[in-house]
């Protein structure tokens, strides 16, 4: 049975039904956006970890140019190693049935009597390899439903200059390739690159590799010191050209995820936060409104032997009732986006499964965040309201004292309507409310505006990357090092206009205690097909003496302009260069270091020599470029800028406009949530004010305009505000997200943003003043102006 205070408390929340459902909506996002970014993020953490664990994916990995199968034994020795796998690796150029642009595969062994031990695969559908099957290959997932290959299908690939057509008996996942993008791009693009598994005894004669290796990865003992392990690695390959042995932190798909989920773990935080301090302030203001109308009640109530702590858990009730049902609606939907984003990311990465589940944990911690802020929003109004005398209580509370506004003192309120001075008069007499209305209207102009921060920053990326940098059409990149005259070759093709040379040596590089393993890209001086270029769009030219170095990369070096760094060259004649670092470069992608052709290729004491080449074509006779390129033996890869751009545009756009929806519906949530209960404590409190200017011969638009004109105020004074929050934390994410090795965010806000933003904002204030005009429309007079208050 209910006792009296819980009728009483059913009444004030059917009373209160609309103010009680904006409160409750805006936890309900809040609660909603944590659940979210915190089980996403624990489902990516759990399936990485599982799918690692169940896979063996190595900790170390190293590459060679060729190694005898004899120095496994002594790999194995170095102390902290618990197994070394080795394996030959080799890229090739594809020729897949239906593609008329050629695709870059990469071809890994894997033993032909038994498993691989480390990175171990997993079947998703097909058979393994045969033993001494030479034509047979197993191809990633993504490769495979991108080109629309079937277990069976046949593709062709240029494997040590002869073309060879390879059979796919089964499609696999990797814990190597979760992320699969191939060198030089930030995005997958599986439809133009696929990595395939074949027998190793196949492979190493393809590419006369019998007896030898050239990739190594490498299991650690629990405890094992990563560092001495490396080091010892590259101690034993250097002399087989060692390519530089590096931690799992460096493999390229995982350093991917790393930053993916620490993006996530900052995101997952800031909206949270704005909303369950929206619904505290919101608290706040309905509760000290509640509680001045209902001042006799609990004079009454204390009168009839209630103590203030029964009064109190009364009220607290009130705030309980509306946090559960918003913390209800946000757990749902939070599952339900968690599910969403956790599938979408999916889409992108290879796992076997997303291991998707309730977290009850997170949905408890949810819980008792927005419980605690909602119950730190009430407390000061439900302790200001027992502690007052029953006998002061019985009494109406006082008026408020009423001060000449600031535009009167300065003699400008003669030239204001008295409408316009009520309102400012008003607005002035609440000052923290007021303050505090502008503040939270302003987060959801903030919220926006950090939502569509995104979507600037990679329009701004996209078109610095791919229109202002890249001013190529293909890049092709050769098998080994190859006289520059390949570029006259080239340039032979029909259709192809102009070609320029370019050469990338692995090399680590190193400044005193730090050093990073890297390529060095060199370009000629008179460079015209690519820019070099920071997130500023201004330009370098790659210097003829000396280092254009990555601003991250010199930071994590400890290095500066003017300083000598040591380029230890990993491949031919393996020279430690001393060379100056000329300019830092704050670009938006990798670890860079650029220098010139002619200063490499002399450095290296080797002759002029290119890995590879720029070209810009003809489009109208792209088919036949594609065939004539796929053709050529020396090339072990092309990259067509046109597709590179429609990958990015297919990964980033599907996954951004996800997200831009779900953040303006939050903002039109707490704008809403803001706006609404603000004008309806508003036309509480001044019911009867109203009332009286309308027996006195007020329209029903004047005493509108006064009811909503603090409105209408209180949003443009929020505006200006709000897009300074958002401002303030774009800026915040996109420092912290420019630590990032692989992909950078530049602090980039188009006016649009700014424009959709107010837009947004203004839009659910005029809704919100709607539904309070209409209550202005059927004021009811006589019953407002006998009220006591």
């Amino acid at each position: 049975m209910l006792s009296s205070l819980d009728r009483k408390l059913l009444r004030d929340l059917r009373a209160l039904w609309g103010q009680a459902i904006a409160i409750s909506l805006v936890i309900a996002s809040g609660v909603a956006t944590f659940v979210n970014s915190q089980n996403a993020l624990r489902s990516l953490e759990s399936t990485r970890a599982a799918f690692y664990e169940r896979s063996r994916f190595g900790e170390v990995f190293a590459g060679a140019k060729r190694a005898p199968d004899s120095l496994k034994s002594r790999l194995e020795e170095i102390p902290g190693v618990a197994h070394v796998e080795t394996r030959i690796v080799e890229g090739v150029n594809l020729d897949i049935p239906g593609l008329g642009e050629p695709a870059l595969g990469q071809l890994i062994s894997v033993p032909d009597t038994h498993p691989p031990l480390l990175n171990q695969l997993y079947l998703r559908r097909g058979r393994w390899l045969k033993p001494g099957a030479d034509d047979e290959v197993l191809a990633s997932e993504k490769f495979a439903a991108a080109n629309k290959l079937a277990v069976g299908d046949s593709i062709a690939a240029v494997i040590n200059g002869r073309l060879k057509q390879l059979r796919v008996v089964g499609v696999v996942l990797s814990p190597e390739y979760v992320f699969q993008v191939k060198p030089g791009d930030i995005v997958p693009d599986p439809k133009h690159f696929g990595v395939m598994w074949m027998n190793e005894e196949a492979l190493s004669m393809a590419f006369d590799m019998e007896g030898a290796f050239n990739d190594v990865s490498v299991e650690l003992l629990h405890g094992a010191n990563i560092d001495e392990v490396i080091f010892r690695l590259d101690e034993l390959l250097d002399p087989y050209g060692g390519r530089g042995a590096f931690g799992r932190k460096d493999q390229i798909s995982h350093m991917i995820l790393e930053g993916d989920i620490r993006g996530l773990k900052t995101t997952g935080l800031i909206a949270p936060t704005i909303f369950l301090c929206v619904a505290a302030f919101l608290f706040n203001v309905v509760l000290t409104r509640m509680l001045a109308l209902q001042r006799e009640q609990i004079a009454a109530l204390k009168a009839f032997g209630y103590t203030n702590f029964d009064i109190a858990w009364h009220y607290v009730k009130f705030v309980l009732v509306i946090t559960l049902v918003g913390a209800a609606l946000g757990t749902v939907g939070g599952n339900l986006l968690a599910g969403f984003f956790t599938r979408m990311l999916a889409e992108v990465y290879q796992y076997p499964e997303i291991l998707i589940r309730v977290r009850w944990s997170v949905v408890a911690l949810a819980i008792t965040v927005a419980a605690t802020a909602a119950f730190v929003g009430a407390s000061v109004a439900i302790g200001r309201a027992i502690r007052v005398p029953p006998a002061e209580a019985m009494r109406p509370e006082p008026p408020a004292n009423f001060h000449p506004t600031l535009f009167e003192r300065l003699g400008i309120g003669a030239w204001l309507p008295n409408v316009a001075r009520m309102v400012l008069r008003q607005l002035q007499r609440q000052r923290i409310k007021t303050c505090v209305s502008i503040l939270a209207v302003g987060l959801s102009v903030g919220i926006i505006v950090v939502g569509q921060f995104m979507q600037d920053a990679i329009d701004y990326v996209t078109d610095l990357q791919y229109y202002r940098m890249q001013l190529y059409d293909i890049q092709v990149n050769t098998v080994e090092p190859l006289s520059t005259d390949i570029t006259y070759a080239l340039a032979s093709v029909p259709g192809v206009l102009h070609v320029e040379p370019m050469r990338s040596v692995p090399a680590r590089v190193r400044y005193g205690p730090h050093y990073r393993r890297v390529a060095v890209q060199s370009l000629p001086t008179d460079v015209t097909l690519v820019q070099l270029m920071d997130r500023h769009r201004a330009t370098w030219r790659p210097p003829p003496a000396g280092l254009v170095m990555s601003k991250i990369l010199a930071d994590q070096l400890d290095a500066k302009v003017g300083d000598l760094v040591s380029v230890e060259v990993l491949e031919g004649k393996r020279p430690t260069l001393e060379l100056p670092v000329l300019a830092l470069l704050d670009d938006i992608a990798g670890l860079n270091v650029y220098t010139s052709l002619d200063s490499l290729n002399q450095l290296m004491r080797e002759g002029p020599r290119a890995s590879g080449a720029y070209l810009r074509i003809d489009h109208n006779q792209q088919a036949e470029v594609y065939k004539q390129l796929k053709d050529i033996p020396a090339l072990a890869g092309v990259s067509v800028r046109e597709y590179s751009l429609q990958s990015f545009n297919d990964t980033i756009t599907k996954n951004l406009g996800a997200m831009k929806v779900i953040n303006l519906s939050f903002a039109v949530i707490i704008a809403l949530g803001v706006v609404y209960n603000g004008a309806r404590i508003a036309l509480s409190e001044r019911s009867r004010e109203l009332a009286t200017l309308r027996v006195i011969g007020f329209t029903r638009h004047e005493i509108s305009a006064i009811l909503l004109g603090e409105l209408g105020v209180i949003t443009v004074l929020a505006l200006p505000l709000g897009m300074g929050i958002g401002w303030s934390f774009a800026y915040l994410l996109s420092s912290y997200l420019a630590n990032e090795e692989a992909f950078r965010f530049p602090f980039i806000i188009e006016y649009s943003t700014y424009g959709l933003a107010v837009s947004v904002v203004l839009t659910a204030s005029v809704l919100s003043a709607l539904l309070v005009r209409r209550k202005l429309d059927h004021l009811d007079l006589i019953a407002v102006l006998k009220s006591r208050e």
